[in-house]
């Protein structure tokens, strides 16, 4: 029954579609709902009496959860205001991980303080069971200089070559604010921060579905990693759309064999348990002390005459390249 299912965007109810869905199948689910704030979406109303919204959104979060394997992993992604409700339903059916701060700005409203943040909460189906990956993101820097924007002191002989492990607070990842990028959503997310978002809690092959698909932030993230995807859409506009770019879309997120998340030429996150095998593709300075002044550098690369491995240049040329 799975199988009909994989690597599509189906139309129709996300409530009905998930039904179809077999127990325990899905390696990750997450969601993007609508917010509930009058956002204006094609085909469905973004303004529901509260109680009707919640009994919708308590439907759907339990059907997600239902379909999630017990290695697997939900993700929730909204307003806190509407992820205060969204744990309440959780804690009763799943195991809390995190409450992820996403850091995107917003103006202020009047009478409030200015909304700072999004949340994404992440839930295990069983947590000695959950299957999660320590991911990195590279240190922060000042855009002209290069140098560390954060003082480690005594301490930064001992600090990753590549960069820090990801937090519970994310602030490297921005919204979508440029039209050229923007999709006709009200509500796109960027696709390296669903790229993360995979690299944490799946493999290679594993199947990530997404029961509002919007314009295909999910689906596309999933393929260029090398997973299989799942959406459901009620709009056919926004089918369209992801349909349009999935086909432009292939599976080499990779730097030689690993999967990777980019954005823009620029290494995104990596996971931990990878560097090992990553290393050789970045310069990286030979004196631990230089890192404050001195980022992972990704080598330029070529293909070896006698495979496709990705084999690189030499790490002189690749220091000049950055000092030029």
């Amino acid at each position: 029954m799975l199988d009909s299912f994989l690597n599509r965007i189906h139309q129709g109810d996300c409530i009905n579609l998930l039904k179809q869905i077999p127990d325990n199948s899905i390696d990750m689910t997450f969601a993007d709902p609508p917010f509930n704030l009058k956002k204006g979406y094609n085909s469905y109303k973004d303004s529901l009496a509260l109680q009707e919204y919640l009994i919708w959104c308590e439907s759907w979060i339990i059907e997600m959860v239902r379909i999630t394997k017990p290695s697997g992993s939900i993700f929730l992604h909204n307003i806190p205001k509407w992820l205060t409700y969204y744990a309440n339903f959780l804690n009763k059916i799943a195991d809390f991980k995190h409450w992820i701060s996403w850091d995107a700005p917003t103006m202020p409203m009047g009478k409030t303080l200015q909304p700072n943040h999004y949340g994404i909460l992440f839930y295990a189906k069983h947590m000695k069971q959950l299957k999660f990956y320590e991911v990195r993101y590279p240190h922060k820097r000042d855009r002209k200089s290069k140098y560390l924007t954060k003082d480690y002191g005594g301490k930064k002989n001992i600090l990753h070559p590549f960069g820090s492990l990801v937090s519970d607070v994310w602030t490297d990842i921005h919204r979508i604010k440029h039209t050229k990028y923007r999709d006709e959503h009200p509500c796109q997310l960027p696709i390296h921060l669903l790229e993360r978002i995979i690299l944490m809690t799946t493999d290679e092959n594993d199947i990530v579905l997404d029961p509002f698909n919007g314009t295909g932030t999910t689906a596309i993230a999933a393929k260029k990693l090398g997973r299989q995807y799942i959406g459901f859409e009620l709009d056919p506009n926004y089918i369209d759309i992801t349909n349009s770019k999935l086909n432009n879309i292939k599976s080499n997120s990779k730097i030689g064999n690993i999967w990777v998340s980019s954005y823009l030429d620029k290494i995104m996150t990596i996971r931990d348990c990878d560097w090992s095998s990553l290393k050789e593709y970045f310069y990286l300075p030979e004196n631990p002390e230089e890192i404050d002044y001195t980022p992972a550098i990704l080598l330029s690369t070529t293909r070896s005459s006698s495979s496709n491995r990705q084999m690189p240049l030499n790490k002189k040329a690749a220091f000049e390249m950055f000092n030029s």
